[in-house]
């Protein structure tokens, strides 16, 4: 894991008085001038008449994401000043989760050199303390596995070792929860951008599954069953079979069950795992195979979600399924036109090659039915037409309605970007076209392909309850760093998933 070897406390303290090296505290953008946010009131209190003068004269606005950084000089007890601006504040005068959350991602990019760190943003209720633990954690994360200065120095950061949320409400209880609680998740989450940044030559199908299998281990209350390409011909997942054929490194299916004492409920996940994707025989445009390697992001999501649901102890089941497949040119890969014997007997005329996720997805949303959850979530980077659809930032969620309408909830709880997404009834006869099988994998037209996948994958969900997450734009950021986003895998959807599990585990 790419994360500095950081402890985290909760504390009261007057960022004026602490004695961290470095402080942070958040700047807004009011109705007449740039304000301090909730909880720094101290340190303007501490500058006195001087505050608004050196504020102008550094040229503060306070707008989102802005960060200043100024010798803290006498009147705090810090060495370094941190201004991280928030933006507007809502109507009532407060700020959004979602705002304090990027804002403390820019402030752990602010302080490289300060050994202790104390962060006094907007922190007085439970879901704002979360927000700055998870903004700071994730904000401060890097990819080092392959830099030689830190594989010869053997440190992988030089932050600093403590840092200290400062929250009004932290000797709650219910702070404290959400505080240890928001670490948990944001691990979770780190640990998916580390997966997905990993060079596709060394997380080919066999060693992602290895990794998932040993994480899985670490995790109380988690059972693993890896099944390879023998044991998948014995099972019949010819979907995963034919887009793995291609390739040296064979594929695998992962499953894993958490199944507490006192489970609420039974949900099943399943995650697209196409460790790299080259199209197959439909090969890809050389400048669209660069960020490939994620294209097992939503494995890692689904995979990481369970881990992060069993640490939290949550009281619902979950169920999950990760089938993975290396999507290569060879005299072995599967062909336009071929027929392929789904498990549960399901035959697909193929025609798209890059049309892989599908193919893998299906096998494992029958394994998923056949445990009987309460319904299923599947979580996919499925379609370049979603991305043309929402943008890069946004996923679309299609699937029943219900089940779609409480993923949204759950997203913006997590401060993740998701929009619904129809499956038009006229879909039927697109997937139902082909001569020769019981479904047309894809049909070339051009629009509409990203609905058109959603309704192939639903007819693998015997009717349950479900949800298709296509994540292909927001999964992998070929950009610079943004609030807690960091460049590379960004972890998207597992606090997603998470939320929606925590909320399961409310329902009477």
């Amino acid at each position: 894991m790419t994360l500095p070897d950081i402890t985290y406390t909760l504390r009261t303290a007057s960022p004026a008085k602490t004695r961290a090296e470095a402080v942070v505290v958040g700047i807004g953008q009011g109705a007449k001038a740039v304000e301090v946010t909730a909880g720094a009131e101290d340190v303007k209190a501490a500058y006195g008449r001087r505050w608004r003068g050196m504020l102008a004269t550094l040229g503060v606005s306070g707008k989102a994401g802005e960060v200043t950084r100024l010798p803290a000089g006498n009147e705090i007890g810090a060495q370094l000043l941190v201004l991280v601006g928030l933006g507007k504040p809502d109507a009532d005068g407060t700020y959004t989760s979602d705002a304090v959350r990027r804002a403390a991602g820019a402030a752990a990019r602010a302080v490289p050199n300060a050994t202790s760190v104390a962060v006094s943003l907007p922190a007085d209720t439970p879901d704002l303390v979360r927000a700055v633990t998870e903004g700071y954690v994730l904000g401060g994360y890097t990819y080092t596995a392959y830099k030689s200065s830190t594989a010869k120095s053997g440190a992988e950061s030089n932050g600093p070792n403590d840092v200290a949320i400062l929250s009004s409400i932290a000797r709650r209880t219910d702070a404290v929860t959400a505080f240890e609680e928001a670490q948990i998740l944001a691990q979770a989450v780190a640990g998916t951008r580390e997966w997905v940044n990993v060079p596709p030559a060394d997380l080919t199908p066999p060693a992602f599954a290895d990794a998932i299998a040993h994480v899985a281990g670490l995790v109380e209350g988690v059972e693993t069953t890896v099944f390879d390409e023998e044991q998948l011909a014995e099972l019949g997942c010819g979907g995963i079979l034919a887009v793995g054929m291609g390739s040296a490194a064979k594929p695998r299916l992962v499953e894993l069950t958490y199944s507490p004492d006192d489970a609420r409920g039974h949900i099943a996940l399943v995650g697209k795992g196409i460790t790299f994707d080259s199209g197959g025989l439909t090969i890809k445009p050389g400048s669209s195979m660069s960020t490939m390697k994620s294209d097992m992001a939503g494995a890692a999501a689904v995979a990481q979600a369970t881990f992060a649901i069993a640490r939290l102890g949550l009281p619902v089941k979950v169920s999950a399924f990760v089938p993975m497949a290396e999507n290569m040119v060879s005299g072995s890969s599967y062909r336009p036109g071929d027929v392929v014997t789904h498990y549960g007997g399901t035959t697909v005329e193929v025609s798209n090659m890059d049309a892989e996720g599908r193919m893998v997805l299906a096998d494992a949303l029958v394994r998923a039915t056949e445990v009987s959850p309460d319904l299923i979530i599947d979580v996919a980077t499925l379609t370049g037409h979603m991305v043309m659809a929402l943008g890069d930032r946004v996923s679309g969620v299609l699937g029943s309605e219900d089940v779609v309408d409480r993923v949204l909830a759950a997203a913006d709880v997590a401060g993740e970007q998701m929009w619904p997404m129809p499956i038009p009834e006229w879909m039927d006869e697109r997937i139902r076209s082909s001569k020769v099988a019981d479904l047309s994998q894809h049909d070339w037209i051009r629009w509409g392909g990203g609905l058109y996948a959603a309704a192939f994958l639903r007819e693998f969900t015997d009717g349950l309850p479900w949800a298709h997450l296509d994540i292909a734009g927001p999964s992998f950021n070929s950009g610079g760093a943004s609030g807690h986003l960091t460049p590379g895998g960004t972890g998207v959807a597992v606090a997603t998933l998470v939320d929606y599990v925590r909320e399961m585990a409310t329902d009477q």
